[in-house]
């Protein structure tokens, strides 16, 4: 017993040590896997990007296949095919232009590592993204497709340099400011780089790297490590480039870069996108250690009382390491000295009125210096230059000396018996107008003294007052109530010239309308050297009429083009009455409604502070609209390219704006402007085909082509799609069916039994030869395919918004193709037939073949039907057999199983054929008959259709069968168990209850003592012994 055991045990475990042998020699080979480049990447719009995919694991050294898609945020569930190694029509049609303009494609790394491109990014690209590689081994182990996230973001990195010419001295100091900034809601770094362009050749001057990391050029790296060339952040935005000690090599055209950089998750930086600055050329001027000095003075002829500035330029290298004085003289005699400390020396009466204030010096950059005089004297004329003295550092003595050329200065003599005359252009002028007015000094006599003035207004109560005014020495004087008027420049007053004062009123008041004079004074140094009036003069009268905004202020709105085609330009204008507004800050805004639409939104607004503010809702409208505002406040829109998503109403909308006096922006007036309907329309289609009808007579097996031809186009660019369309019918007016279809892609169609007939399908192709010319062609012609052919083109156009619309259709001529074959000797019988049957009966129905043409022709079948209640009713093909007796199904038999089951066609003989319609139904009712075509064989041992021939019909009526009360009471459960069921219940009941009256056993009869009741109990015990 226990030998018997011992075997079944060793038994087990051999089997369990095989297995483990199995599993450890399959565990030996390596695992298939798919891996993409380490996911979510981050990739800015319009840029080109990489996605690595690499197959590892795989034994056999055969070339990889791979297949790319993407699920989309919105719909992460469809899977979307982009593009494949293995088939060029991979792609869906959204990905398709994209893939044949190789904008999408995949490069090959080696025999299993591949990378997509994707040359010019796009929103829509942003997804899960899936590299699927098909199984190359002969078993699955492994992975096969991988999966990682790409996110999209839109460009926002800017870098603005202010182009400019800048001439510098070798040994200067050079700064350039860049402005990079960013807006993007991802963690990226910028990096910021100045280059120096020198011909063809680009230098990096220095760079900040992402890292935060300076890493200067190659040509500057040992300046940079000297402390010469420097790179500063001075803002949040801002980036100093700063070379000390130019050179000549330095000279060129300065420009900046910044990139925008993001750390993808195995920690290596990705460049998103860079931009460049516009150029600064710098010219570099070597003039060794010499130095040069220049003068220049604000004016040559001044008169007494007025100002002189004289500015002298130092010209040198390195001259932040030099030291020099300058020194001006008048008529050869120094005045003032400014040495390398900065401190100025006066020297005669220059002493004394620089301690009064009316002459000073100041270094007004490292070379400009500038000698100020205040209330020139006469004494001031004369001839000025100024004289540059280099010394060393703690040394008094002049190295070298250069002296500048000569300026001379006039001063002119003041004038007695003056005559004051005022004058003014603007007499009558809009509320916020500017009112200027000039008071002008006219002597007899050759000259006259310092000069006062004081501006005054008489208001239409007649009560005068002061404005503003200058003392003799120019000081301003201002008077109430114009005090804060004039501290916010709203009221100026300036000395022209010697003999001329103006007064300019900005944002005048309605209340500033009146009379205004001016009042001016002599003044002479008396002998104590303090001021005396000489005389005082008033000028004439001048009276202003102001007119207020509200009563005059308008808009109009116009255009030229309220109709325009698509891609056409329509301008409006908005104007603002009357035009003499221009003074006044004037904000104007364009409005939109669309067509077809109740809401509205703005497009623009020029606010009165010169700003432009667009609107939230124009996308449509980006790089399309231009908006200019002239100086007459009038605002043009123009609108390029225009679409059916820019028709609708425009209008615009103007706000007058002042100042009040705490100097805030008030709005002083409002207008809107009448209502402007714009239409847009697409062109007229110019579609023109040929109208000629044309018949062609063919053979059976002939190659037939039909030809669609565009005569004419709207457009040189427009595309077509073209359905070819066949009828049996032959006649001018025939209504085809759709056979197939070419797109504006070439993508082609198909319908009817060419979508499922994959033979017929073969036979009938399209082409297109040229942009003008589409043929059908059918080959091996036969005669089933006699009948009228025609092409209905439809015209399209890429509208303005890259959408694909319909400019116009049109339908060809009817071509008649006669197929002509041998002479046919198929005949049916053409008897017309009614047959009746019930419900559920087995209905068979003959298609009989009375003559053929070969005896070894082999026929193909097809049986129709056609609903008699339904007169508009087509007749339709049930099913058919072919020459080689395979069914084939059509309309609902293909689809309903149960349907396929009840229709079945057999061949009965060699000439008979018959349709067998299984648990006949009323709906089967109609008219039936078959199509016959005959097959022979040609000499080329081919099959072709010979000819074909129709049978007769035969009407199939399926009748209910009448109601019983045999069929109503089994169609009713109750009332069979009421009819059947309980009545039989009920007889038997009462056959029981019969025989059992009559079966059961009789009880004996008493005895015949009719005295007595009771029966003596002694009787029945001695029976029973008696027994």
């Amino acid at each position: 017993m226990e030998q018997p055991c011992f075997k079944e045990t060793s038994l087990k475990f051999g089997v369990f040590l095989v297995f483990t042998l199995i599993l450890s020699f399959d565990s030996c080979t390596a695992q298939r896997e798919v891996k993409l480049q380490e996911g979510p990447l981050v990739r800015a719009e319009g840029h080109h990007i990489t996605i690595q995919c690499t197959v590892s694991g795989e034994k056999e050294s055969s070339e990889q296949n791979f297949e790319w898609s993407i699920f989309r945020p919105a719909e992460p569930t469809l899977k979307i095919q982009i593009i494949s190694t293995v088939t060029s029509d991979f792609f869906y049609a959204i990905y398709g232009e994209r893939v044949r303009n190789n904008e999408i494609y995949i490069e090959r790394v080696t025999a299993s590592s591949v990378m997509l491109h994707i040359t010019k990014l796009q929103k829509s690209d942003e997804g899960e993204y899936e590299c699927y590689t098909p199984n190359t081994a002969s078993i699955y182990w492994g992975s096969y497709n991988g999966k990682m996230n790409l996110t999209v973001i839109p460009d926002t990195l800017s870098a603005i340099s202010v182009p400019q010419t800048l001439d510098r001295v070798e040994g200067d100091t050079l700064e350039l400011t860049c402005e990079v900034s960013k807006r993007t809601e991802q963690h990226t770094h910028v990096a910021v780089t100045w280059y120096l362009q020198k011909g063809n050749q680009n230098l990096q001057v220095i760079s900040l790297t992402q890292d935060f990391i300076l890493h200067p050029g190659q040509s500057y790296s040992q300046r940079q490590a000297s402390g010469d060339v420097r790179l500063d952040k001075i803002g949040a935005t801002s980036f100093k480039l700063t070379i000390s000690k130019l050179q000549m090599s330095d000279q060129g055209e300065f420009y900046c870069e910044g990139t925008e950089w993001i750390q993808d998750l195995d920690k290596s930086w990705y460049g998103l996108t860079n931009k460049r600055t516009e150029k600064t050329t710098v010219n570099v001027k070597s003039i060794g250690n010499q130095f040069h000095a220049l003068i220049k003075a604000t004016a040559v002829n001044i008169a007494v009382g007025g100002s002189l500035e004289i500015v002298c330029t130092v010209e040198a290298q390195n001259f932040a390491e030099r030291f020099f004085s300058i020194a001006w003289f008048l008529n050869k005699n120094e005045t003032v000295r400014i040495g390398p400390n900065a401190v100025p020396s006066f020297h005669g009466e220059y002493k004394m009125r620089a301690q009064l204030g009316k002459v000073m010096v100041s270094k007004k950059s490292d070379r400009d210096y500038v000698l100020k005089i205040y209330q020139i004297q006469m004494q001031d004329d004369g001839t000025y230059h100024c004289q540059v003295e280099e010394t060393e550092k703690g040394s008094t003595g002049a190295l070298s000396t250069n002296k500048s050329k000569e300026v001379a200065v006039t001063i002119q003599q003041p004038q007695t018996n003056l005559k004051v005359v005022i004058n003014s252009n603007t007499t009558e002028v809009l509320e916020g107008d500017f009112l200027q007015f000039a008071c002008d000094v006219h002597s007899e006599t050759a000259g006259y003294g310092r000069l006062s003035i004081t501006w005054q207004f008489i208001n239409q109560q007649n009560q005068n007052s002061d404005i503003i005014g200058m003392d003799q020495d120019g000081m301003q004087v201002t008077y109430q109530p114009y005090h804060e008027r004039v501290i916010n420049s709203d009221v100026r007053i300036a000395r022209v010239k010697s003999d001329s004062f103006t007064l300019g009123i900005y944002n005048a008041l309605t209340s500033d309308q009146g009379m205004y004079a001016c009042k001016v004074m002599e003044w002479e140094t008396g002998s104590n050297g303090r001021w005396q009036l000489a005389g005082e003069y008033v000028s004439n009268n001048k009276a202003v009429t102001i007119e207020s905004l509200e009563s005059s202020f308008g808009i109009i709105a116009m255009t030229r083009t309220p109709t325009v085609q698509y891609y056409g330009t329509f301008e409006l204008q908005c104007v603002i009455t009357p035009s003499r507004l221009t003074h006044v800050p004037a904000s104007v805004s364009w409005k939109f409604q669309p067509a077809n639409s109740n809401g509205s939104y703005q497009l623009v607004t020029f606010t009165h502070d010169t700003a432009i503010k667009w609107g939230d809702k124009t996308e449509n409208f980006k790089g399309k609209m231009i908006v200019v505002k002239t100086v007459t406040n009038t605002v043009r829109l123009s609108v390029s390219r225009a679409s059916k998503l820019e028709a609708g109403k425009f209008l615009c909308f103007a706000e007058l704006w002042g100042r009040n006096h705490l100097n805030q922006w008030v709005r002083k007036a409002s207008a809107t402007s009448n209502i402007l309907q714009v239409k847009v329309r697409p062109p007229a289609s110019l579609l023109k085909l040929t109208k000629k009808v044309t018949t062609i007579q063919k053979r059976i097996r002939d190659v037939t082509e039909l030809e669609c031809k565009i005569l004419a186009r709207t457009q040189n660019d427009s595309q077509f799609s073209v359905t070819w369309l066949f009828s049996k019918t032959q006649g001018p007016n025939v209504k085809g069916e759709n056979l197939l279809n070419i797109d504006r892609n070439n993508v082609i169609q198909y319908y009817g039994e060419l979508f499922t007939d994959s033979q017929k399908k073969m036979k009938f192709q399209a082409k297109k030869p040229s942009n003008d010319m589409y043929k059908l062609i059918i080959q091996k012609t036969d005669v089933n395919d006699s009948g009228s052919y025609y092409c209905h083109v439809k015209e399209w156009l890429l509208d303005p918004n890259n959408i694909w619309y319909k400019v116009g259709e049109n339908t060809s001529a009817i071509t008649v193709l006669q197929v002509h074959t041998a002479d046919v000797n198929l005949q049916l019988g053409n008897n017309n037939l009614t047959i009746s049957s019930s419900e559920d009966a087995v209905v068979e129905l003959e298609c009989h073949i009375i003559n053929q043409t070969q005896t070894q022709s082999q026929f193909s079948v097809t049986w129709s039907f056609q609903n008699k209640e339904s007169p508009n009713a087509k007749e339709r093909a049930l099913l058919k057999t072919d020459q080689n007796n395979v069914l084939q199904y059509y309309g609902d038999l293909l689809t309903d199983p149960q349907r396929k089951m009840k229709f079945q066609s057999v061949k009965a003989s060699s000439n008979t054929y018959k349709l067998i319609i299984q648990r006949a139904a009323v709906s089967d009712s109609g008219v039936y008959f078959c199509n016959v075509e005959e097959w022979v064989s040609s000499p080329q041992n081919e099959w072709v259709i010979q000819g074909h021939a129709r049978s007769g019909s035969t009407i199939l009526q399926v009748q209910s069968p009448v109601a019983t009360l045999h069929s109503k009471a089994c169609a009713s459960p109750s009332l069979f168990y009421f009819i059947f069921a309980y009545p039989f219940i009920v007889f038997i009941a009462l056959i029981t209850i019969v025989l059992y009256l009559y079966l059961r056993p009789k009880k004996p009869q008493k005895p015949n003592n009719e005295k007595s009741l009771w029966t003596p109990i002694e009787t029945f015990i001695d029976d029973t012994k008696g027994e």
